[in-house]
């Protein structure tokens, strides 16, 4: 295997870097837009679900109160309780 003599360094190029005349950087900025935008969408999506949740629970335990209390009047009508 060959090593470079100690001291000798390549000549600095001066010309400019290359540049990619292709869409490459262009593409790779949309995915990380639309990822980020899919992540950002995500969080309120749970966020949402999480809020509906918690509604239709109270909306359930108001109408199991409202359904337990009907029937109860109903029984001490019918019982005369």
């Amino acid at each position: 295997m060959a090593r470079p003599e100690p001291g000798v360094r390549p000549e600095p190029s001066t010309e400019p870097p290359p540049v990619d005349p292709s869409e490459a950087i262009h593409h790779a900025y949309r995915f990380h837009r639309a990822k980020r935008r899919a992540r950002v969408e995500h969080r309120r999506r749970t966020r949402e679900a999480g809020l509906r949740f918690y509604v239709i629970l109270v909306v359930l335990a108001f109408l199991t109160v409202v359904l337990g209390l009907t029937i109860w009047n109903e029984i001490q009508r019918l019982f005369g309780l």
